[in-house]
């Protein structure tokens, strides 16, 4: 995704906004926004800077140093503003959301063309194997590492697909206001369950 996701001056509106929550130094606000994202969009420091300076010679951000950062935090000015243009800020927000989505279901469908690839390079592997002869096959099929070695690319490509749609569904729930504590409590249990039962069942 290009920086090109905001129009003309809503970029500008938009660190208002993330200002308007709380106080932020440059790399924060840098990572808001690529969180906010999903990672597909992660504004360079020469993107954000400039930006805030003018917010600062307009009135609507000052800064104060914080050691060796700068903190920037929105004024009553810049409050008032984002207050009148709240609607077009949910309207960047909604065009954050449907980004977010559609990269879910990128992410889906590639994840999905990876596994069927996989499926199909390893089932050629099979009929290679077999069609060279019961020698061959009945060596490929004897053999534990290599047995194993196969078992190990399902279970690679099975994480992986596992990742990446929870990522992304996690990523519109945050999106949406609704990630909450308990479920990521719920998704360390699981996870904790299953590597449990994992690892018991290759002990056995």
């Amino acid at each position: 995704m290009s920086p090109a996701v905001f129009a003309h001056g809503d970029l500008r509106l938009y660190l208002l906004h993330l200002l308007a929550e709380q106080p932020r130094h440059g790399y924060e606000l840098i990572q808001a926004l690529s969180d906010r994202f999903g990672g597909t969009y992660v504004p360079s420091a020469g993107t954000i800077y400039p930006r805030l300076s003018k917010l600062e010679e307009e009135g609507l951000v000052e800064r104060r140093s914080d050691g060796r950062k700068t903190i920037y935090s929105i004024t009553d000015l810049g409050r008032a503003e984002v207050e009148a243009r709240r609607p077009e800020v949910e309207v960047i927000e909604n065009g954050v959301d449907d980004s977010v989505r559609r990269l879910a279901a990128e992410v889906r469908s590639s994840v999905d063309h990876a596994m069927k690839s996989l499926r199909a390079d390893l089932a050629a592997a099979a009929r290679s194997a077999r069609d060279e002869g019961p020698t061959t096959s009945a060596s490929f099929a004897d053999n534990p590492r290599a047995d194993s070695r196969m078992q190990l690319q399902l279970a690679e490509a099975a994480l992986t697909e596992f990742r990446n749609e929870l990522r992304a569904d996690l990523r519109i729930r945050m999106g949406d206001g609704r990630l909450e504590a308990a479920t990521v409590a719920l998704l360390k249990s699981e996870l904790a369950r299953v590597r449990q039962a994992v690892a018991e069942s290759m002990r056995s």
